[in-house]
């Protein structure tokens, strides 16, 4: 390749790469993992076109070349841990807003990404070959769970998914959302038990209503888990859906905490570790994040489908995270 055609595509890459950033910064789940999404798109350009120069720079200056590049993208201070040779690739180290992870780096200094996989069967054969192997029981009135964290994007856009099911189907199947614990901080913790009192003083119906209204809150994912920012949202939520805050509030610092465990002890009794993960009379299922689909594995689980079953829902992908955007494709990713 000619030094100015190389040149002209890093360029791209980097201009894309700030291009994203930009928009990652409007998005506060994205940008709390900057690093790691920032890294997946230079690496576009690393897999599809990983011809290295061969002009092998040191490990330290392949290493303080991707530090000072990163913190030009991400938000907060990303800094230098360790670094190995990994033969082909230089790992190193980095920490960002108190977590290390791993970056690598090819060995002339020109393309990383953030993840290194091994090439194996397909997640969606193996997944396929899995669920072969168990067939999900069908009942007269099955047992629907949907194992999600509370501020997951991707548990957000199963839950929109599957929320005009649950207004179908509640008085044919038994369908409750599972907290399974809280990887983005204490205040998705918090949520998760807010969302457990509601359902414990006022019943599922107004949990999803609630949580109709929680999930089209962009502004909430935006406060990025700072409990001054969000909780006015929170409050003028419960104002417009006729909950009473301090019963909540009394619900979470007393019986909150043991049906939170609970929930957490009942993923744990599933080997559950991912949101979303959908479940259906008690095996787990892949199932494609769109309303009709999910109506259509609820129905296969009935000893004989209800006439709700018939209905016509919307096929298109919700949106992960806040807001009600619909998304152009399929996905499967979890947190």
């Amino acid at each position: 390749m000619a030094k100015d055609d190389e040149d002209k595509e890093e360029i791209e890459i980097k201009d894309f790469a700030k291009d994203f950033t930009k928009k990652a910064r409007k998005n506060p789940w994205m940008a709390a993992t900057i690093v790691i999404s920032i890294a997946f798109i230079v690496a576009m350009g690393f897999t599809v076109k990983c011809n290295l120069t061969g002009n092998v720079v040191s490990q330290k200056a392949a290493s303080d070349k991707l530090i000072q590049y990163v913190n030009t993208l991400a938000d907060s201070e990303v800094g230098y841990v360790s670094s190995k040779d990994l033969g082909s690739l230089y790992e190193v180290q980095v920490s960002y807003q108190g977590q290390t992870m791993p970056i690598y780096i090819s060995k002339d200094g020109k393309y990383w990404t953030s993840m290194l996989q091994l090439m194996q069967a397909s997640p969606a054969t193996a997944s396929a070959s899995s669920q072969a192997t168990q067939e999900v029981p069908k009942s007269d009135k099955p047992v629907i769970e949907a194992f999600v964290f509370s501020y997951c994007p991707y548990g957000l856009q199963f839950q929109k998914a599957l929320m005009p099911v649950y207004k179908l189907l509640k008085s044919k199947a038994d369908i409750r959302l599972v907290a399974i614990g809280a990887m983005h901080g204490e205040y998705e913790e918090q949520e998760s038990i807010r969302q457990l009192c509601i359902e414990k003083e006022y019943g599922r119906d107004k949990l999803w209503e609630y949580l109709e209204k929680f999930m089209a809150k962009t502004e909430i994912g935006d406060c990025r888990g700072a409990e001054s920012c969000y909780l006015p949202y929170i409050k003028a939520i419960f104002t417009q859906t006729g909950i009473d805050e301090q019963k909540i509030n009394t619900c979470m610092s007393g019986d909150g905490k043991a049906l939170y465990d609970k929930d957490v002890a009942r993923a744990e009794e599933l080997g559950v570790s991912g949101s979303p993960t959908f479940v259906m009379n008690g095996v787990q299922r892949q199932v494609s994040r769109s309303p009709s689909a999910v109506l259509q594995a609820v129905c296969s689980a009935f000893n004989t489908a209800p006439e709700e079953c018939s209905q016509t829902l919307s096929s298109e992908q919700a949106s992960p995270w806040f807001g009600y955007s619909s998304s152009s494709s399929s996905s499967s990713a979890q947190c």
